[in-house]
């Protein structure tokens, strides 16, 4: 016993030390935050306040000025996620971590992401490349000061043990411009869509794919846009608005779609997570006729992955004066290695962001042979160039990328770039078109969106926006509510982009020109008096002809906003307190088809006992609900009983709204067989067959989990968020990832509710997106105005701005969005002055 307590001694006493280590190596990172530091570069002085929660406002008399010190603070705060996602963009990861993100630094390099943004900086405004310029140079004056590793983050301290060596180069415009295609990759729309349809054809036949893919609920679910209309000749005379062509569609085997998917699915995922029903956001803004102050309201929250530190970083940007040469004073989200707010308000208007999901991006199906490709009854040489991906501690890789007109080719790219490359007569190869590989303007949209001062402004900085396309709600000062569809949006010559299209004969080829800017859906004080985004359809096709797509969200959480914005109107007057409510909703908009459904199966058995939970259930999911965890789980189960054994692996349903016109509709037909399991011999199994298992086998797992007294089940319990850090929060290393990792929370919701925390149903109740921020502006006193971030200001593990707002996040509190100089100044805990 003396022994063993001598080694534990030894051992906690080397722990302590350790810890000691860690804890001081951890620090010597932290920001300065008080005093005054010179900043080589600046033309005058610059002071940053920070309140408690760490969250910066800049005050400068140069717009240069104020974007080189936004950069500063940045990489003070967020270092390392900036040259981490540099790294990502560039397709460079295996700089940093070897040969596991060889995969990721192929298909990224396939696109050649970075290629584009050397292509986009020469057409940007000379003010757009001024301000991008200043940002790099506060990037780099930062780096100067903080020349070691245990200076940066104690991310590159973890680095030095396994890359010792790494010094970060400085930055560049270009590595701003490169983040914005991430963002745009993320938010491409239908493309893994596109790719699923594929492969469930590869299974079934096509009527009973269509069945996956119903049409858009117009008369139950409205459209963004409810007025206007545009008229003109159709793009595609051969389809009618609404509907999905049935004949002479082009089938691709599974083998080449198999190999593009795996491509595609490499590219990291910086704001998305993996879910492929398509990321929710949610937007709305209402007229001051409905809010108590007389002025509009906006509220917005985007759902993205759940991402550590968050994607979002919370700044304000002021002009001292508003002059020609400083002509900002705006207030809200940015992306740390992007100068600018992305979302938020001016001292004049507001605005924010759902993913408008057009469909902008097609697979091409192609024949290659050798070195060439088969286009309308000619060979073309196929495009090609040489990458070279260093990888630490290995040899550099070299990888050929190879193209057709339609794009590069993404087959092939894992495993060895000719894989798959032979010839059949048949498609053998598969190409990527895509908007975001078009050089564009995005970056001058962020600069001209952040000095809009009216309407018509906004609109012409929205024209800027090209990708990704995003629906744009807006609200100003006077009174004026709006709503704008930007974004490159391809006309197709045949086809509706639902599916992999043969590239050879060159009759689904983009035209030239896409969607012209004003043939874009737009409002301006709609009668209502309110506007709502929530990824729906955006207009009723009935009645607007040119294509945005086929595939949007189901309009459920739009539904539900809607609804609880009618009801709360009919009461009296909308408050920044109603918004919030509203935004923390968690019901279940299936729950009313479903439950009917499940109480009337005859059922046996210990289930018995958990039905009856959903006995007068209201479909709210709380994190104390035991109906929501019974639901849930029966959710899962039915999904997996009714379609995994149809569907290959790659298309079995994550569980979004889609899914719920899908089921809804089956459980009309109780001898569909898409209910037949067609793993049983002998047997044909029906509606109530499925059902009554589902209930069964969500019985058997939640009971396993949470105990077998059903009253003291919670969702919450199920229903949980872990924190993970993006970069070496997945390293595989248990102690490095507890370093920088936090929770899990117990978070209400669901993913299709509008607090909306979505779950994979494939894996398992974890939540894997969230709205990332939440955000109400209010127009008679921007000081009132509230938001909330996901995580913190820092990108420190263990910094006290880390992690800080979560906690609040998940009970659904925001903070106060002060924007005025005086109510700063007073909430402000900590001041920097920068001087020349």
């Amino acid at each position: 016993m003396r022994w063993f307590l001598r080694i534990l001694t030894v051992l906690l006493a080397l722990m302590l030390v350790l810890s000691a280590v860690v804890v001081y190596t951890v620090r010597q990172s932290f920001p300065q935050m008080e005093g005054s530091l010179r900043l080589p570069g600046l033309s005058g002085n610059v002071e940053i306040y920070r309140d408690k929660a760490g969250i910066p406002h800049i005050y400068a008399d140069t717009s240069e000025d104020l974007f080189m010190a936004q950069a500063f603070v940045h990489a003070q705060d967020r270092f390392w996620e900036m040259d981490f996602r540099r790294h990502l963009t560039a397709g460079r990861l295996s700089e940093l971590f070897g040969r596991t993100t060889l995969d990721n630094d192929k298909a990224i390099r396939t696109m050649g992401w970075r290629r584009v943004a050397e292509q986009e900086l020469p057409d940007l405004t000379d003010a757009t490349k001024r301000y991008l310029d200043a940002y790099a140079k506060g990037v780099n004056a930062w780096l100067a000061a903080n020349p070691n590793a245990s200076d940066r983050s104690f991310e590159y301290s973890v680095l030095q043990v396994t890359n010792g060596g790494y010094t970060p180069e400085p930055w560049t415009a270009l590595d701003s411009l490169s983040w914005l295609k991430a963002m745009a990759w993320d938010l491409r729309s239908n493309l893994g869509t596109e790719i699923d349809r594929a492969l469930a054809r590869t299974e079934l036949p096509a009527e009973r794919v269509e069945q996956l893919y119903p049409d858009y609920p117009y008369d139950q679910h409205d459209p963004i846009v409810t007025r206007g209309a545009i008229a003109q000749e159709r793009f595609d005379q051969e389809a009618e608005p609404g509907r999905r062509k049935k004949k002479d569609e082009p089938r691709a085997g599974a083998r080449v779609i198999t190999q593009a998917a795996a491509t595609l699915a490499a590219v990291p995922s910086t704001m998305g997570g993996v879910d492929r029903d398509g990321l929710g956001s949610n937007s709305w803004v209402v007229a001051g006729e409905h809010t108590a102050s007389g002025r509009p309201l906006l509220a917005n929250d985007p759902h993205l992955s759940a991402s550590m530190p968050s994607v979002w970083y919370q700044v304000g940007l002021h002009c001292r004066k508003l002059t020609e040469t400083c002509a900002f004073d705006v207030t809200g989200f940015s992306f740390s290695g992007v100068p600018g707010v992305i979302i938020g308000h001016t001292d004049e208007i507001a605005w924010g962001f759902t993913n408008l999901g057009p469909d902008v991006a097609d697979l091409f199906l192609e024949q290659v042979d050798g070195d060439s490709y088969l286009y309308q009854g000619e060979q073309v040489k196929l495009e090609t160039r040489e990458e070279h991906i260093k990888v630490a501690g290995g040899k550099t890789v070299l990888l050929t990328v190879r193209g057709t007109r339609h794009g590069p080719l993404v087959n092939g790219v894992i495993g060895g770039v000719q894989e798959g490359l032979d010839k059949t007569g048949e498609a053998n190869a598969v190409a990527l078109s895509w908007t975001a590989l078009m050089p564009g303007r995005t970056a001058d949209a962020i600069f001209a969106l952040n000095e809009a001062g009216d309407w018509h402004e906004f609109r012409a900085a929205a024209a800027l926006f090209e990708v990704p396309a995003q629906n744009l709600v807006y609200a100003d000062v006077t009174g004026t509510i709006g709503y704008q569809a930007p974004g490159r949006i391809p006309v197709r010559a045949k086809g509706d982009g639902t599916v992999p299209v043969p590239g050879w004969t060159g009759e689904y080829d983009w035209k030239t020109a896409p969607i012209p800017y004003d043939q874009l859906p737009s409002v301006r004080n709609p009668a209502e008096g309110f506007i709502v985004t929530a990824n729906n359809a955006v207009i009723d096709p009935r009645r607007y002809e040119p294509l945005l797509t086929k595939d949007w969200a189901y309009g459920y959480r739009s539904q539900r906003i809607l609804d609880r914005l009618r009801e709360e109107i009919g009461k009296g007057k909308v408050d920044t307190a109603t918004m919030s409510r509203i935004q923390q909703d968690t019901h279940n908009g299936f729950a009313a088809k479903l439950v009917p459904a499940l109480m009337a199966v005859d059922l046996a058995g210990p289930s018995t006992g958990a039905r009856r939970l959903l006995d007068g259930w209201d479909g709210s999911q709380g994190i104390d609900s035991a109906p929501a965890a019974y639901f849930n789980a029966i959710w899962r189960h039915l999904l997996r009983l009714t379609f995994h054994d149809d569907l290959p692996e790659r298309a079995w349903p994550s569980g979004g709204d889609r899914w719920y016109e899908v089921v809804g509709r089956l459980l009309d037909t109780p001898d569909d067989p898409f209910w037949d399991d067609v793993t049983t011999e002998g047997r044909t199994e029906g509606r109530d067959d499925v059902l009554r298992q589902a209930m069964a086998s969500a019985y058997q797992e939640v009971s396993g989990l949470l105990g077998t007294d059903v009253k003291a089940w919670r969702w919450g319990d199920l229903h949980r968020l872990t924190l993970t850090n993006g970069s070496l929060g997945t390293s595989g290393i248990a102690p490095i990832e507890a370093l920088f990792n936090r929770g899990p929370l117990s978070v209400p919701g669901g993913k299709d509710a509008v607090n909306a925390t979505g779950w994979d149903v494939r894996e398992d109740y974890s939540i894997t997106t969230v709205p990332s921020m939440r955000m109400i502006v209010d127009l008679a006193d921007l000081d009132k105005s509230q938001w909330i971030n996901l995580t913190g200001a820092s990108g420190h593990a263990f910094h006290a701005n880390y992690w800080d707002q979560a906690p609040r996040w998940a009970r659904g509190e925001l903070l106060p969005m002060y924007s005025n100089t005086d109510s700063v100044k007073k909430a402000a805990t900590h001041t920097l002055r920068l001087t020349p």
